[in-house]
């Protein structure tokens, strides 16, 4: 009796000791562990900002779908499930069963899908098929737009434009919550809970102009067709605030599909390159041809070398800087340069020499104004550098004055061995519009988070010429399209100026090809410039394979559309 009454004292101790453990030494470590047992945390993704153009059309914006799944081991038909959710999802009918067949204990069957077509799935009644609730990213305004806000991937990050630079201020903050569940899952109702709400992502207002950003989309997209280009780009600026009010390409990209619409890409060496998306009118480069002897011509008026009606005595068709450089047939030898079309020697003044565009000419004004201020002049007018603009991965150009290179600052006159963008050319022609103020292009007006509060994006102005000799720019730039190159830039019942560009490209070799890069950029009204359009077009067919053929007319018809949008009054010019 006594040792087994030592026994249970023992026994009772035993649990006293282990009870006073658990319930005072280690309470509220075990607390602790038991309620990370039942407490379940889920995040709460936060609504990603809404992209607008300046007049509240919506641009991009997030809707839910939903996310059909499986669960491989409770599919028990998994060919007749590939075959029947495959066709009605366009999923191919092999990936698709290689999918429900594998060891996973869970499949995507499609992500993003509309909530009807979803619901459509789920009727069939399958084993296994299940869906969920999954935001996606939509673009109302389709392919119109989508050079402007780029996309985001399955995931709703961005990739490209301005999806991409204003990613962190669009995704917002994610949220999440905290709650008490029992062994089976069920939330305990007087548990703990802990809610911590999303935060939406900030709105972004652009200066895009919606209805102009559609007008201008169709006259690239009717250029190509008629000229048989590999793609015709266009930019509008306003000439006061640097506001992109339209930035278009053709072939568009799709913004649902992640793809450049262009059929050439089927037969392209690489199709996924070609399909991948582009904006040449930030990205791409070329040597801009005439319409650079806008920024030659300004940079020898203002330092006062020449004036409007200054002759330039025997003004030939033809100049050899280098010795033998014309007589070389196989461009060996640079140095050799002509105007568009032959004429006889004849003195012209600097009106003439620009309205008609002379090669020569321009030369002979750039050599009055020496290769140092001329590259000065290059580049306070932006050319080889970053815009600034607010938009992903821009390109800054190329300015070859290589140590040595004798003939450089000729070509850099009249617009090769400068390689710029078709923004950087707008941007520039605007500081003549501008009174000689060059503006940085912007494409965000303001920036709009959930609590209303605006954000208005800050600009950097300079002065590069003097207004004097801005109105002598325009009004010679009116010129060309009055008497010049420029003829079919015209705009009926406004006065127009601007100036055609033709440069040809590159080969692989290093030697000027006959494909050409066609361009215009140009303002209006000439006494009050509200507007500068910039357009590109790579490789026109041979008989538009100039400036004045094929982007000419594209220019004339964007400009005049962008005057009505802005309700500019007529001047009184006929076109």
């Amino acid at each position: 009796m006594s040792i087994i009454g030592l026994v249970v004292i023992a026994a009772w101790l035993g649990m006293g000791y282990r009870l006073f453990e658990i319930q005072v030494v280690r309470a509220p470590e075990l607390a602790r562990e038991g309620l990370s047992q039942r407490l379940v945390t889920r995040e709460m993704a936060p609504q990603r900002g809404k992209i607008y153009d300046r007049n509240g059309n919506l641009l991009a914006m997030t809707v839910e779908a939903k996310s059909l799944f499986a669960v491989p081991d409770q599919v028990t038909e998994p060919l007749y499930v590939a075959q029947q959710v495959g066709g009605l999802l366009g999923v191919d009918t092999q990936t698709l069963y290689d999918r429900l067949t594998s060891d996973s204990d869970f499949v995507y069957i499609k992500r993003q899908v509309d909530g009807v077509l979803a619901e459509d799935v789920l009727g069939l009644g399958l084993d296994g098929v299940f869906a969920h609730p999954e935001p996606t990213r939509i673009y109302p305004a389709g392919s119109v737009a989508s050079h402007v806000t780029g996309f985001v991937d399955i995931d709703g990050d961005g990739q490209e434009g301005l999806e991409l630079v204003y990613d962190d201020q669009l995704r917002g903050v994610p949220g999440h919550a905290e709650y008490e569940r029992d062994r089976v899952g069920h939330v305990i109702p007087q548990g703990y809970t802990n809610i911590v709400p999303a935060v939406p992502g900030t709105d972004l207002v652009t200066t895009i102009d919606l209805p102009l950003q559609y007008q201008a989309q169709q006259a690239t997209e009717r250029c190509v067709e008629t000229t048989k280009a590999d793609s015709c780009w266009a930019v509008v600026l306003s000439v006061e605030t640097g506001e992109v009010l339209a930035m278009v390409g053709a072939p568009v990209f799709d913004p649902e599909t992640r793809q450049t619409l262009d059929p050439r890409c089927d037969d392209a060496e690489d199709p996924v390159a070609c399909h991948a998306f582009s904006n040449f009118i930030v990205r791409g480069i070329y040597e801009p041809g005439s319409t650079e002897k806008m920024i030659t011509v300004a940079a020898a008026l203002e330092e006062g070398e020449v004036g409007v009606g200054t002759v330039m005595p025997d003004v030939a068709d033809e100049l050899e800087l280098l010795e033998g450089a014309c007589r070389s047939g196989d461009d060996e030898v640079f140095g050799c340069y002509r105007d568009f079309d032959e004429h006889d020697t004849q003195d012209m003044t600097v009106a003439q020499i620009f309205t008609k565009s002379s090669n020569i000419g321009t030369i002979e004004i750039a050599e009055k104004l020496g290769e140092p201020r001329l590259v000065d002049y290059i580049k306070a007018f932006g050319l080889g550098e970053k815009t600034g603009i607010d938009y992903s991965v821009e390109a800054a150009g190329i300015l070859r004055f290589d140590a040595g290179c004798q003939t450089c600052w000729a070509s850099a006159a009249i617009g090769y061995s400068v390689a710029v963008t078709p923004l950087q050319m707008a941007a520039a022609y605007a500081a003549i519009g501008n009174d000689g103020v060059w503006t940085t292009p912007h494409i965000v007006s303001s920036l709009v988070d959930s609590q209303g509060e605006s954000q208005v994006a800050g600009i950097e102005t300079r002065r590069v010429v003097s207004p004097g000799t801005a109105v002598l720019m325009r009004n010679l730039l009116a010129s060309v399209i009055a008497d010049g190159t420029g003829r079919s830039a015209a705009v009926d019942g406004y006065r127009v100026g601007g100036k055609t560009g033709t440069a040809n490209k590159l080969g692989d070799d290093g030697r000027y090809t006959d494909e050409t890069r066609a361009s215009f950029v140009g303002m209006a009204p000439i006494d009050d410039p509200k507007v500068v359009v910039a357009v590109m077009v790579d490789s026109p067919s041979h008989e538009f394979r100039t400036g004045g053929l094929a982007a000419a007319p594209v220019f004339a018809e964007i400009m005049e559309q962008a005057l009505h949008r802005l309700g500019v009054s007529p001047d009184g010019a006929l076109g």
